[in-house]
């Protein structure tokens, strides 16, 4: 075995136990008491990355099958690594990390036809697969649960009744950009439900096409349409803007651009509502595997840098909201029924690429729950005056969506 490796791993585990079983035959155990976590490790050749760039070793051993755990789950032993990240000390890890936050500027670079690719990569799977683990209306982003105990469907159609309220639609007709429209649930909730006008823009194909059929199978074509483009293209005006987990996909350096894209295409009494992942321990860079396997370019902001971008647009924050385990409450239902639906994912793809998603499934979840990860809404306006100076008119429509809908169960009960 690699003898620098083990004098690291020894500096490294100061939570639990980690039993590890090398290529030469040897196992070696590090730190004590619990949790117990065990891993296999088949080629000598991973023992270098795991000491040099662990983040990225670490899931492509596993991704390829020459690193698997032993005597616990993939979930308890990530959750035991990033603990231990946490309080340990790995040179592999720091220098790693510093030097991606060096590169931030050159990794995130994403004008348009970077984007596009970047988008294409993740989203432009096959979309029964993302039909397999999402809820009925493919909501890919924190859903909201207002007790904690909803089911899956249930917490996202309150997500978005919940963006809806924020948004302040009061009256129908109000017209309304959905920048990164994804499958089209949101838009479609929003003119369906609210009598909007919307405009949904996004740089996936196949979620454009998805969104389209949807659009004319509910027969909403008049009130809603999606277009394939880069918010940077656009030049029209709307009383209202959302985007849901976009953000994360702009990169750092196109952060100003972002926000006065929003700015601009408000109404001078507009609202905006930006749903976004992010970090309450300050900016960092993305995970190296995560960066090269799931979300290329993406980075996940902290509000300090969110807000500072905003701060350069001349738009009034009137509203910020900390979701904190919400996310990590959606992400186990994705991980369950991606378990459920494995065989018939298998069959889309293979081995590989199951072991890559669960990978991802569950390192996001336990960054959600141990690692400083939370969810925010911010709602924005230009005008200082273009919303109540308190929040109850959020809760007052929030509630009347649920009476009427309360009604409508009745009545089809009936």
């Amino acid at each position: 075995m690699n003898l620098l490796l083990d004098l690291v791993l020894r500096r490294f585990v100061t939570r639990g136990t980690l039993r590890i079983g090398f290529p030469d035959g040897t196992t070696r155990r590090y730190g004590q008491g619990d949790p117990v976590v065990g891993l296999r490790i088949a080629d000598s050749a991973i023992e270098n990355g795991l000491l040099l760039n662990p983040g990225l070793a670490f899931g492509e051993a596993y991704m390829d099958g020459t690193l698997a755990p032993v005597g616990c789950s993939l979930y308890e032993l990530l959750e035991f690594c990033l603990v231990n990240a946490q309080h340990g000390f790995h040179p592999g890890v720091a220098l790693s990390g510093r030097l991606r936050e060096a590169r931030r500027a050159i990794t995130q670079y994403n004008p348009a036809p970077r984007a596009r690719r970047n988008v294409a990569h993740h989203y432009d799977l096959n979309g029964r697969l993302y039909s397999l683990f999402l809820d009925r209306d493919r909501q890919y982003s924190c859903a909201y649960f207002p007790r904690g105990d909803e089911t899956l469907d249930a917490a996202q159609e309150a997500k978005k009744h919940h963006i809806a309220a924020k948004l302040k639609l009061d009256r129908p007709g109000l017209t309304v950009l959905d920048i990164g429209s994804g499958w089209g649930g949101l838009a479609l909730t929003l003119a369906r439900d609210y009598g909007a006008r919307v405009t949904g823009i996004t740089l996936s194909t196949e979620q454009l096409a998805a969104a389209r059929a949807r659009a004319r199978d509910e027969g909403l074509q008049d009130r809603v349409s999606f277009e394939l483009m880069d918010y940077r293209a656009l030049r029209q005006t709307f009383d209202r803007v959302v985007s849901v987990g976009m953000i994360e996909h702009v990169g750092i350096g196109h952060f100003a651009r972002y926000f006065a894209t929003i700015r601009d295409c408000l109404v001078e009494d507009g609202v905006a509502l930006v749903h976004s992942i992010g970090r309450t321990r300050g900016p960092g860079a993305t995970n190296p595997w995560l960066d090269k396997y799931i979300f290329p370019g993406g980075y996940c902001p902290a509000l300090s840098e969110t807000f500072a971008a905003i701060e350069g647009t001349g738009l009034w924050v009137t509203d910020c909201e900390v979701l904190r385990l919400h996310y990590a409450r959606t992400i186990a239902h994705w991980r369950r029924r991606f378990a459920c639906n494995r065989d018939l994912i298998a069959a889309l793809y293979d081995e590989r690429f199951c072991r890559m998603f669960e990978l991802y499934l569950a390192g996001s979840e336990i960054a959600f729950r141990r690692q400083g990860y939370m969810n925010f809404q911010i709602q924005l306006s230009r005008a200082v005056d273009a919303l109540p100076t308190t929040r109850d008119y959020m809760t007052d429509m929030e509630r009347l969506r649920i009476a009427d809908a309360r009604a409508e169960s009745r009545i089809d009960a009936d």
